[in-house]
């Protein structure tokens, strides 16, 4: 029996990363700058095609970092954030010296709940501490209430950093997930859809703006013949190496997307008759998930006992790797002490949630191996 490492989500490559790679190499340009980083960013502006500014970045977290900077987020300040979301999308907050106030998810889309959203701005305005910003993530592809969502930041006029670290290629209402919000992120790390090994990019509709963030992103180096520096600056930008990784797999782009979604339909199709097993789907048309990783919730109850961490150790055992869902922000020791609204939506999905296999390179030897042990599972 083939007893090979099954990923959750492994890198993918289509064939002609090599060549923008080479082409670096044989330039001489290893270097953050670079044919290949003005490519790629050019590769995403076309395919987001909102008339947005691309800026390549070393990874996503630096992304939402030069966000919060670029929205004039400082020390003191607070910043608003999803709950149930990867750590990338708060440390930002406190490398500014700013406070996270987390907001609970709502049952849908498993995103940012834009009543317990709005609740909470009205409680900090009413403490004397209007929110600077608002983080909202589209969690593992799907989006978040963007209608909702923005409705409320409006009304309160707070920007919105859009965390679309795991939703390239996914859409609301024909509109592509990074060109919501007043500043936009990706993330391009070994496991995303596409991937540059590392690296991100900022996503804003104002030249301006991403000309800044390429500005601290390379030092905040003055305009001057020596090396001259009036502002704080990072080391935050994308080499032509990676570059060149990202120009490639922005070929398969779509391929990987179609993929990862045939991935979501066979696990539909395989808790079709199985009691308590429920697939993490949109709640409508509006919304067009990537399916970056396919989840379930299982419910005790209804599978006579059965548990999420019953179903990763059988995985675990049969050498097929699950994971459960983000460990909401709140219920970190690094951030239990910070302020949170909402009820207990987020700490129940992932008390019962569980992220599978979800690779596009995944063969048909790996979903029958998968739907046996499934099948298995829960007779």
């Amino acid at each position: 029996m083939n007893n090979s490492k099954i990923w959750l989500s492994s890198p993918h490559m289509g064939g002609t990363e090599q060549k923008y790679v080479q082409e670096a190499f044989d330039s001489n340009w290893v270097a953050p700058l670079g044919p290949n980083v003005n490519g790629l960013e050019s590769d995403l502006e076309n395919y987001l095609n909102q008339s947005v500014h691309v800026g390549a970045l070393s990874c996503g977290t630096a992304a939402i970092h030069l966000g919060l900077i670029l929205l004039g987020v400082k020390a003191g300040d607070e910043v608003i954030c999803q709950s149930m979301t990867f750590s990338a999308s708060a440390n930002p907050i406190m490398y500014q010296g700013a406070t996270p106030v987390f907001i609970d998810s709502e049952i849908e889309t498993w995103n940012i709940c834009p009543i317990a959203l709005e609740s909470a701005i009205q409680d900090r305005i009413a403490k004397g501490k209007k929110p600077k910003a608002i983080i909202a993530v589209h969690l593992y592809g799907v989006p978040y209430k963007i209608d909702e969502v923005h409705a409320v930041a409006k009304k309160y006029e707070i920007p919105v950093l859009e965390d679309s670290a795991e939703a390239l290629g996914s859409s609301y209402k024909g509109r592509k997930c990074g060109t919501f919000g007043d500043i936009g992120v990706l993330s391009f790390n070994g496991n995303k859809i596409i991937t540059t090994s590392g690296g991100g990019a900022i996503v804003t509709s104002s030249v301006e703006i991403k000309n800044r963030a390429v500005f601290f992103a390379t030092q905040s180096r003055d305009n001057a013949p020596h090396y001259q520096h009036s502002e704080v600056g990072y080391n935050y930008r994308m080499s032509n190496i990676c570059a060149g990784i990202g120009r490639g797999q922005m070929e398969v782009l779509d391929l990987h997307v179609a993929k990862r979604r045939e991935m979501h339909d066979f696990y539909v199709e395989l808790s079709k008759g199985i009691e308590g097993l429920t697939v993490f789907s949109v709640p409508n048309n509006d919304y067009f998930s990537n399916y970056w990783l396919s989840s379930i919730l299982i419910d005790p109850i209804k599978t006579k006992g059965k548990t999420r961490e019953d179903l990763r150790l059988y995985l675990e055992d049969l050498n097929i790797e699950s994971r459960p869902l983000w460990k909401p922000m709140h219920l970190q020791p690094i951030f239990e002490h910070y302020p949170y609204y909402g009820s207990n939506v987020s700490e129940t999905l992932f008390e019962n949630g569980l992220c599978l296999p979800s690779g596009s390179n995944l063969t048909g030897t790996d979903t029958n191996r998968l739907k046996e042990a499934f099948l298995t599972f829960f007779k």
